[in-house]
């Protein structure tokens, strides 16, 4: 299995943080991972974007450059992703924030009110883990078994009070593709 994945918002969405969480609970599951972000030089609004690549093999080249999967938490983003993603790949659009339909027919979009969610457990912040909820169930790639474990070696100390809300966005997103 080798899933090929991009994400892309803008800056304070949790874009980048959001790629290290795949990867890291890939690597917790014994995947092997690559992971490339990329941002503007904005400290928040500026572009966002990440991507990562999971698989059980050895990885020959780490660029993504036609993803299996594309993660669209802004309107800005959906022509870029829309626009990479393989045919057959999932287009999943945080249609909270994003109104516009895609072009395509040959991809499976899927509609996820990710920041409405995130807002219903207490703030859009969690946005970006409700999104990676429901990707891992629309690909497969990872079983999310160990989040707890993973967020507290990613978040300092002080920011360990976030944790179970963070879980609670990641099963909101799983549950609600």
């Amino acid at each position: 299995m080798t899933e090929k994945s991009f994400f892309a918002g803008f800056g304070g969405q949790g874009i980048v943080s959001l790629g290290q969480i795949w990867v890291y609970c890939a690597m917790k599951e014994g995947k092997n991972v690559t992971f490339f972000p990329f941002y503007g030089a904005e400290k928040r609004g500026g572009v966002a974007r990440a991507s990562v690549i999971i698989s059980d093999e050895e990885i020959a080249s780490p660029l993504v450059t036609v993803p299996d999967s594309a993660l669209v938490m802004n309107s800005d983003s959906l022509p870029i992703c829309e626009g990479i993603l393989k045919p057959g790949g999932i287009l999943l659009i945080n249609s909270t924030l994003v109104k516009e339909e895609p072009k395509r027919r040959d991809i499976r979009t899927v509609k996820l009110e990710a920041t409405a969610l995130a807002e219903q457990i207490g703030n859009v912040r969690f946005a970006n883990m409700v999104a990676l909820g429901a990707l891992a169930r629309l690909t497969g790639a990872l079983a999310l078994t160990e989040t707890e474990g993973i967020l507290k070696n990613f978040f300092s100390p002080d920011k360990h009070r976030f944790i179970p809300k963070n879980i609670e966005a990641i099963r909101v997103g799983y549950g609600a593709v």
